[in-house]
């Protein structure tokens, strides 16, 4: 959709030029949702894509991915010796309701931006325990766990002039064994519930429900807990929702049952894990 409003475009090439960012005036990456709708508030758009960030930064603490590295970007991540964690990346992205067209624009930190309940990156950055790095707009730096960044059905932490620079995934966390689950109406619609599981090589247990509830919940165990101590803690969430994509109860019910799926993977992989050490 064409944004008959806009009548400037800034191409973003230091980090001054993000002055011009505020209520009229917002970040451009892929558009893919900037495009999808009137805005007739807008002015100007200021692009991020002209800071030249790469995409993927493998480094000896982590893996740092740009705001605006895309979808189909990221769902090419090479694989490294010890990450055990890699599959979920190509889990995450396959949960985008989209063509392959918007797999190329689509941007992660966009994804995340957006904020919408069902967006994959937000299911991916929370379940790898990433921090992310935002730009605010008075030239400070703040690093945000990811679980903390959205707050509700397209909000988050950020302001109107702030952006997110990275997103930060740790060592540990790649190096986790994870498990995921994705249920949605209809075979292409958007998703319903989408939750993943990490267990630590430290036997942490940490299930992340997202997609089902107006926020991410993130439930977090020493080790793997009991079946039933899983299920009440499921059971006691309390920001389950109503939308076209499924109905709170619903929700709720699929919580449960691909909660449980995921800890006896989890828990089946550990004890093979086990046979072989």
């Amino acid at each position: 959709m064409d944004l008959s409003t806009v009548t400037h475009v800034t191409a973003a090439r230091q980090r001054s030029d993000l002055a011009a960012l505020g209520p009229t005036v917002v970040p451009l990456a892929g558009g893919s949702e900037l495009f999808a709708y009137p805005r007739a508030h807008l002015t100007g758009l200021v692009d991020l894509h002209s800071f030249g960030w790469p995409a993927l930064t493998v480094t000896g603490d982590g893996l740092s991915i740009a705001a605006t590295c895309t979808i189909a970007e990221l769902s090419r991540l090479p694989m490294r010796a010890g990450w055990a964690a890699h599959p979920l990346f190509y889990h995450c992205c396959t949960a985008l309701f989209g063509s392959f067209k918007v797999w190329n624009v689509a941007t992660v930190g966009g994804n995340l931006a957006t904020s919408l309940p069902a967006g994959p990156m937000i299911t991916l950055a929370v379940a790898l325990d990433a921090e992310l790095l935002v730009w605010r707009g008075d030239g400070s730096d703040e690093v945000v766990p990811a679980r903390e960044f959205v707050t509700g059905d397209m909000t988050n932490v950020l302001a109107p002039n702030d952006v997110l620079r990275s997103i930060h995934v740790p060592l540990a966390s790649l190096q986790a064994r994870t498990a995921y689950r994705k249920i949605a109406l209809s075979p292409l619609g958007r998703s319903g519930a989408v939750l993943a599981g990490l267990l630590l090589i430290d036997g942490t247990f940490v299930l992340t429900v997202t997609a089902a509830t107006l926020h991410p919940v993130q439930l977090r165990y020493p080790a793997l807990p009991a079946a039933e101590v899983l299920a009440r803690d499921i059971s006691a969430i309390d920001c389950w929702f109503t939308d076209a994509h499924g109905a709170a109860d619903w929700r709720r019910a699929m919580g449960l049952l691909l909660g449980e799926e995921i800890r006896a993977e989890l828990a089946g992989t550990a004890t093979e894990a086990g046979r072989h050490s």
